[in-house]
């Protein structure tokens, strides 16, 4: 749930503008940098979709209006001074038009080519934005064409039948791998892996089937981890 700040916390420029970063919900990665005018943060608090002012276009701008990567909204702050805002966002697909997850990235970092975090050891989370918005797209499908769409049409029961074959799965597979001899272990490591995959797309089928977003999910976790 975003903190709505009212107009008035706004300290616009003289020209009506103030600059916004943004950054990823995920990892506090910055992704770019913008400006805002009055009409951009209603539009933004109405549709839930972080819109811009265009100085280029002159005129208000929906981030991803042409190539679908949008920012959707998670929380937005003003600094001290009310001269700047914080836009936190779950992006769906890179954010920059180079096709580069951050503005700031060296150009020719694609997306798919690294991971979603700047960490030496990070692990890539922030793509699962990318497998849940293509969930979400193709669960309206027709059914006849999308496997997505065939689960999301049979009920609860369609996906929740293949979570609990899948985890089932999963288990079988971490056991293989637990007694797999050095000769074994690239192959028991490799089916562990698709196994946990299944798993973790099935899931969030369920929780398209059921209109249940996960951030929910993301939220309840750092509920936990802060007790």
């Amino acid at each position: 749930m975003s903190t709505r700040i009212a107009q008035s916390d706004v300290t616009w420029g003289p020209d009506g503008l103030v600059p916004a970063v943004v950054q990823d919900r995920a990892d506090g990665r910055v992704l770019m940098l913008a400006y805002v005018d009055a009409e951009a943060l209603a539009a933004t608090f109405a549709t839930g979709e972080v819109h811009f002012h265009s100085r280029s276009r002159a005129r208000l701008w929906r981030k991803g209006e042409e190539s679908g990567h949008v920012l959707k909204l998670v929380d937005v702050a003003a600094d001290c001074d009310g001269d700047a805002l914080l836009f936190t966002v779950a992006p769906v697909g890179p954010t920059c038009h180079r096709n580069t997850r951050s503005c700031f990235d060296p150009a020719g970092i694609v997306v798919a080519a690294v991971p979603a975090a700047p960490a030496a050891d990070a692990q890539g989370f922030a793509w699962l934005e990318t497998l849940w918005a293509t969930i979400d797209e193709r669960a309206s499908a027709d059914p006849a064409g999308s496997y997505t769409a065939r689960l999301v049409a049979g009920g609860v029961d369609a996906p929740a039948r293949k979570v609990a074959e899948e985890a089932t799965e999963v288990l079988m597979a971490a056991k293989d791998d637990a007694v797999a001899g050095p000769d074994q272990r690239l192959a028991t490591r490799d089916a562990l892996t698709g196994e946990v995959a299944d798993l973790l797309y099935h899931t969030l089928v369920v929780l398209r089937e059921r209109n249940l977003a996960p951030s929910a999910v993301i939220d309840r976790l750092r509920e936990r981890h802060k007790a």
